[in-house]
């Protein structure tokens, strides 16, 4: 993995993804007690970075393997950026999805043309139904973190927000991203490290579910006890990549963990001062920069809103439990 990739990626995404804005606010700064900007990749298509991803998986296929079409597996969000950059070229989208992801994650799926095989999350290895299936059918895996150019794919936005905090004056800050298997995490270190050095990317996880915040601490890979119990369905996974935990462990500092509740308290502050939804794991980052400051020493920070996918239930939950923040 390398700058290369990442800028390789960026160009096959140029002109057909969206460029995600960096939001301000003055009542989130002074919350923060310093500076915050917010990645708005909740407004990218499919309403989260994942389609970066998928969409460099996708264009990095060759044409006949593309044709015959994909696999992968997704609480949501990957599901649907890989199923519309399948849909986009006309080819053939199998995405596995926990029977208890969100609804709202399914239907989408199935709504981008996909066909959606769902397992218990608890009592199944959604790994290895995917390489069943891949096997039997003859279609290409595309692994939702662990997978060079779903990683390039989501370093795409490293490399935004590096040139558009340079526009803002902006070179020294912390850059915080939710984590699950850390292919965003990951992905933007790498961009970072190459385009915008004065920048150290932590990842941001739900308590309980602080897989990646444990590994970096131990320097070796650790596992979650369980497989679910988080209202951040999507970014609770087994444990780091083999092939993301490396590159973290180079260049990330070390992880920060937020509550529920202080992940629908950036929900609800985001919709109140940005205007923008958030989905719970979507908004642990922003969570980590608002509730966790004595935790990171930086001028500035910038929390990446990573996806939007939310059930109205819990959206509803946020805004009742924390009104306008």
């Amino acid at each position: 993995m390398n700058i290369d990739l990442i800028e390789a990626a960026a160009r096959r995404f140029a002109g057909v993804g969206r460029r995600t804005p960096l939001l301000a606010s003055p009542d989130l700064d002074r919350i923060a007690g310093r500076p915050v900007l917010v990645k708005a990749e909740c407004l990218q298509h499919t309403g989260s970075f994942k389609f970066r991803g998928g969409w460099a998986a996708l264009t990095a296929l060759p044409a006949a393997a593309r044709a015959k079409g994909v696999i992968a597996y997704s609480s949501g969000n990957h599901a649907q950026g890989v199923a519309l950059a399948a849909a986009r070229h006309g080819a053939p989208a199998v995405i596995v999805m926990p029977s208890d992801a969100p609804s709202v994650k399914i239907d989408n799926t199935r709504a981008l043309g996909a066909e959606v095989v769902l397992y218990d999350r608890a009592a199944e290895d959604r790994e290895a139904i995917g390489k069943a299936i891949a096997e039997a059918r003859g279609l290409t895996l595309i692994r939702p973190y662990d997978e060079p150019e779903v990683i390039a794919g989501q370093g795409t936005c490293g490399l935004e927000i590096a040139e558009d905090a340079a526009t803002e004056g902006i070179t020294a800050a912390t850059v915080l991203t939710p984590c699950g298997g850390g292919g965003l995490t990951s992905g933007v270190a790498l961009a970072l490290a190459a385009r915008a050095p004065g920048m150290q990317v932590r990842p941001v996880e739900p308590e309980g579910f602080d897989d990646t915040r444990r590994s970096l601490a131990a320097g070796r890979i650790e596992r979650n006890a369980g497989a679910g119990g988080s209202i951040c369905d999507a970014i609770v996974t087994p444990a780091p990549g083999t092939l993301t935990f490396p590159i973290m462990a180079r260049l990330c500092g070390p992880g920060i963990a937020v509550s529920d509740d202080e992940a629908l308290r950036a929900m609800a502050l985001a919709f109140a001062r940005l205007r923008i939804v958030l989905e719970p794991g979507g908004a642990v980052a922003l969570a980590a920069a608002l509730f966790h400051g004595a935790e990171i020493d930086a001028p500035a920070l910038i929390a990446v809103a990573s996806g939007g996918n939310v059930d109205p239930a819990v959206f509803r939950l946020a805004l009742d439990r924390h009104g306008g923040g």
